[in-house]
């Protein structure tokens, strides 16, 4: 590649128009809007009584030793009010409705008394401070009069309050024309505030640096490689419903990176038992290698199959589903336990309302089932005795139990059948109308807090990707495989709601054969 070259051209002068425009923004940062500001700060805010609801430890002597009315849970804020714009204000600046110019809300506290101190230089603002001209309080809430600053001057607040606590939200408010009102902060109580905020120090610089690296890159690099695993071929993704969004988006965004190796993929899954045994037939009728055909599985496969090879690809939660009309938000494992053996069949044995339970379950194939069975029942399901999800076709069955081919089957029928609860994988039963999810014994289910280690939520499992053997590393399965957990998959997978294996936390938790 020659410096001269149109993308070295484009690259560097991009550098040069974002260094420039990084540096406009700061200067009209700090000069051109927000003219007219007034600035507060807190810069104090301290407990005097011992009744004060605060984590600090306090020592009294003297005047604050006081028992007088409300001075036991008595604390003290000083506040400094600052023109901190470029223009003098004046008192038309000053929008606010009534003859008061600003308003200071003290959260949860009662104000019992004000005093307004000010520089010898600037004393004459004190005249202003009268309640004429709208000085006053009530409660919590401070009344301040419309004083004219000039640029950089400013007056402090003492303010002697009761009730609440220390920390509580302080807020100062007005309107001004062609102005605002915003809050400071600064390391020491009488530093100057800032020019321009830590927002836009830290766009800009960003901005500064993201563009020179890209000019960088650019001029470096003759070309970009292809993503991760990229392989020509064809090749049969299969198995889990309830991972079956991740492996279309997947397979959607691997065809169009891989562009130029032409891979055809087909995603058709209906089930991990099923998946699993169709790989095996299909390894069977295979004469020479593995076939072209993986298969994802909730959990990891039967005994036996040693002929399959296995790749950990994520940690999945589930969650069971009940429809909208059912009130409970929490069931113990127990009550669960109880439910899935026909022992409960009205819910409002449970204390919600009076509805006749439906169970809404996956049929033999799905290793949604089978996870819900060995990571909550502990045992199978009973007998299903009914087809439509709403009659009861066996008389003699304790209570209504279906089983449907698919995720979106169970989720739509759950939301359609009143007193009706099944199970899915949790992000698509957030995403679902007309049912809510339930927590199990207190825990809600949440990839977050399975990933940090602070839940101990049960139902959830490693997902698992199968090949009959080993495939060719020039083949697509191979290659797919690679991208799916290592290159541009896991960023679908973590979209999608499930923690990929190959993270930090997802490899503690993906390195056994099945979470504890």
């Amino acid at each position: 590649m020659q410096w001269l070259s149109a993308e070295n051209l484009v690259a560097v002068a991009t550098a040069i128009l974002g260094i420039v425009a990084s540096a406009v923004m700061v200067w009209y940062e700090r000069r051109v809007p927000r003219r007219k500001r007034i600035g507060y700060r807190v810069q104090l805010d301290a407990p005097i009584g011992d009744g004060q609801r605060s984590s600090r430890t306090i020592r009294r002597e003297g005047w604050f030793d006081t028992s007088a009315a409300g001075m036991t849970h008595a604390s003290m804020v000083l506040l400094r009010i600052e023109n901190d714009g470029s223009q003098a204000i004046g008192r038309d600046d000053y929008q606010s409705p009534g003859s008061h110019g600003l308003t200071v809300e003290f959260t949860e506290r009662t104000i019992l008394g004000v005093s307004v101190t000010q520089p010898s230089e600037t004393s004459h603002l004190l005249e202003h401070f009268t309640q004429e001209r709208g000085f006053g309080y009530q409660d919590g809430v401070l009344r301040l009069p419309r004083v004219p600053l000039n640029r950089g001057a400013y007056y402090k607040l003492l303010v002697l309050l009761s009730g609440g606590r220390v920390g509580d939200e302080i807020r100062l408010s007005g309107d001004l024309s062609e102005g605002d009102v915003h809050r400071n902060r600064s390391a020491t109580p009488d530093d100057k505030a800032p020019l321009f905020s830590r927002a836009a120090r830290l766009i800009t610089i960003t901005l500064t640096l993201c563009v020179v690296a890209l000019a960088v890159i650019v001029v470096a690099q003759d070309d970009s490689p292809p993503p991760i695993g990229c392989r020509s071929g064809t090749l049969t993704l299969t198995g889990s419903t309830a991972f079956a969004p991740v492996l279309r988006k997947v397979a959607e965004q691997y065809e169009r990176d891989c562009a130029d190796e032409d891979p055809r993929i087909k995603v058709d899954p209906h089930g991990s038992t099923a998946g699993i045994r169709d790989l095996v037939a299909a390894g069977a009728d295979e004469e020479d290698g593995s076939p072209s055909m993986v298969v994802l599985s909730d959990g990891p496969k039967p005994s036996g199959l040693t002929e399959l090879r296995e790749t950990r690809v994520a940690v999945s939660v589930f969650a069971l589903v009940v429809n909208e009309g059912v009130r409970p938000r929490n069931l113990s494992t127990t009550d669960v336990r109880r439910l899935y053996r026909g022992e409960i069949t009205n819910w409002n044995e449970l204390g919600g309302r009076d509805l006749p339970v439906h169970l809404v379950s996956r049929d033999a194939n799905s290793g949604t089932r089978q996870v819900f069975q060995r990571r909550v029942l502990g045992r199978g399901e009973i007998a299903h005795s009914s087809v439509d999800c709403v009659h009861k076709d066996d008389p003699t069955a304790p209570v209504i139990r279906c089983e449907l081919d698919s995720t979106e089957q169970v989720l739509k029928t759950v939301a359609e059948v009143p007193g009706a609860i099944g199970y899915s994988e949790h992000a698509r039963a957030s995403r679902a109308k007309g049912l809510h999810r339930l927590n199990l014994d207190g825990e809600a289910p949440s990839v977050d807090a399975i990933e940090q280690g602070t839940s101990s939520y049960p139902y959830r499992e490693i997902e698992y990707a199968y090949t009959y053997g080993q495939p060719p590393a020039d083949s697509l399965a191979s290659g797919f495989l690679t991208y799916l957990t290592r290159g541009l998959g896991q960023e679908v997978i973590r979209t999608h709601g499930h923690l990929p294996c190959w993270t930090p936390a997802g490899l503690k938790l993906c390195e056994g054969r099945s979470l504890p």
